[in-house]
């Protein structure tokens, strides 16, 4: 097959990774207990190939029931939840099973087509990730060819198809850039060894299969410049859920200096979960420890730990790569320099890499963007200011600053340019007589004030903002700097969301973006 898992027109076809290496089979699953117990066992595993799997067994669940129209929804629906629970730790499952189960209304055939559309997303989004990931990972080397270290599977089998890390590998690969890689058995049940090695085979990529406990001596040799994982679930703040033994290689990659990257899909992010410790930890069968094909390799009644992930805190991740960014750890060198973050890449490109998104924040529909990252970078404040104040060569007299993250540029145009600062505030944090103006937001209305007399008459004032989206924020600042009898310099803000009208509604006024997000209606203002 194209692609670990496809739909044959009655049922869920899928490579059973149970048999690989030594023999390649596919399962025809044709009830949602077979896909259940076919997740549950790892014939199917991976997070996305496993988020995609629970959005084929939802499609199925909906044929199987479509001859019943009254009880149709509730038939399926409880078939959707049953599915979600059969591995609790990797989010890509729930998240594939709700995506499609939000087609029911439409009939099973919507549902069916939601799957297979999502199997085609799978593809295109490793593809674009492999490919961020592996010019980040040249970026922050500078031995050629490569020698890499991975864990676990996340290759096309992990996957619909390419691979998140391994699809990394892979694209290093095929630019000439990989001496070899290093692949971790994976204890207990060998998805390094049985699979990642086999789909190195199959690529004709040179490696080796190092036991887990020898990976940490393979750095110390100076044997691995880069180490390239996957993931099952991100949280909020950047920590990692990753099939076991990933904590251990990020601490002693970190010992060593050693970049250590995570390559997972958007999907694989759940920022309901603020950090690390929240995640639940799914522990497995005894016996995939005790046992070895089939024969016991301990002593009976001997107790077993067997945890099937561990969590990584984000302070020992390098970088967070996916299809749409790469967020790195604040002060990461790269190309082995002393150089940070800020002096490296494109202005521009260095915002996205340390943005972050957060869905349905603060309401249902809105998709939160969050500065913090290009916040914390250090020196890149700095940069900023330095380039607005160049883009605007010395033509402002204040800068007016937008509550509450558009202080921070303020502040630092104030003190660059040796301007006064004003602060634009909500309503009623300032004593006295103010100026104010209301605008609207994606989710409600709004209020911007200015203590009158602050703006003197005729002055040339700079407004500026952390993001903007309908511009419904800095058409108030510059209705502000109007009624203050001031003149609106310009326009500044850091990111930008393109396709909501923001750039089209402050046309009037020079408007400097210094990063835009291409993305488009759905995106809503950051609060």
């Amino acid at each position: 097959m194209k692609t670990s898992l496809n739909w044959d027109g009655e049922a869920v076809v899928a490579v059973d990774q149970r048999a690989l290496p030594g023999e390649y089979r596919l399962l025809r699953l044709a009830s949602v207990d077979e896909l259940i117990s076919a997740i549950r066992s790892l014939a199917i595993r991976g997070a996305p190939a496993i988020g995609l799997a629970g959005a084929l067994g939802v499609a199925l669940s909906a044929r199987l029931h479509a001859a019943a129209e009254d009880g149709l929804a509730e038939a399926v629906t409880a078939d959707a939840d049953r599915i979600a629970r059969a591995r609790p730790t990797a989010v890509n499952l729930e998240w594939g099973v709700r995506r499609a189960l939000g087609r029911l209304d439409d009939g099973p055939e919507a549902v069916l087509a939601e799957a297979l559309s999502m199997i085609e997303e799978d593809t295109a989004t490793n593809r674009a990730a492999a490919r961020r990931a592996a010019d980040l990972v040249l970026s922050l080397t500078d031995r050629r060819p490569l020698r890499l270290l991975t864990h676990c599977n996340t290759g096309r089998l992990a996957t619909a198809a390419g691979g998140t890390a391994l699809g990394a590998i892979l694209e290093l690969a095929e630019r000439g850039c990989v001496e070899e890689v290093l692949v971790d058995e994976t204890r207990p049940l060998l998805q390094g060894s049985r699979l990642t090695a086999w789909e190195l085979g199959e690529a004709a990529v040179p490696h080796r299969i190092c036991v887990d406990s020898a990976a940490a001596a393979a750095m110390a040799q100076g044997m691995v410049d880069c180490v390239l994982v996957g993931a099952d679930r991100i949280t909020a703040n950047g920590d990692v859920a990753n099939k076991i033994g990933t904590y251990g290689l990020a601490v002693a990659a970190a010992h060593h200096r050693i970049p250590f990257l995570v390559v997972a899909p958007e999907s694989t992010w759940d920022r309901s979960l603020p950090e690390g410790s929240a995640i639940l930890i799914e522990e497995r069968d005894p016996t995939e420890v005790t046992h070895c094909a089939g024969t016991a390799v301990a002593p009976a009644g001997a107790g077993v730990y067997n945890p099937a992930f561990d969590v990584t805190p984000t302070s020992l991740i390098t970088a967070t790569v996916s299809e749409e960014r790469a967020v790195l750890r604040p002060g990461t060198a790269l190309s082995g320099t002393s150089a940070d973050l800020t002096a490296a890449t494109p202005l521009s490109a260095r915002i996205e890499r340390l943005l972050l998104a957060f869905p349905d924040h603060p309401e249902p529909g809105i998709v939160f963007r969050d500065l913090a990252g290009v916040y914390a970078q250090p020196g890149l404040l700095a940069e900023l200011a330095d380039h607005v104040t160049r883009h605007f060569d010395g033509g402002f007299d204040r800068v007016l600053a937008v509550e509450a993250r558009g202080f921070l540029l303020g502040a630092a145009l104030s003190v660059r340019e040796n301007v006064p600062l004003t602060l634009a505030r909500k309503p009623g944090k300032l004593p006295g007589p103010v100026h104010g103006a209301e605008y609207e937001l994606e989710y409600g209305t709004d209020r911007l004030e200015i203590q009158k007399g602050v703006i003197a008459s005729g002055e040339r004032v700079l407004c500026v903002d952390d993001l903007l989206a309908t511009g419904g924020t800095l058409s108030a600042a510059a209705a502000l700097v109007e009624a203050s009898g001031a003149q609106v310099a310009g326009l500044a803000v850091v990111v930008s969301l393109a396709g909501l009208g923001g750039s089209e509604r402050l046309s009037r006024h020079p408007l400097l973006i210094l990063h835009e997000v291409k993305e488009t209606d759905d995106e809503g203002e950051q609060a």
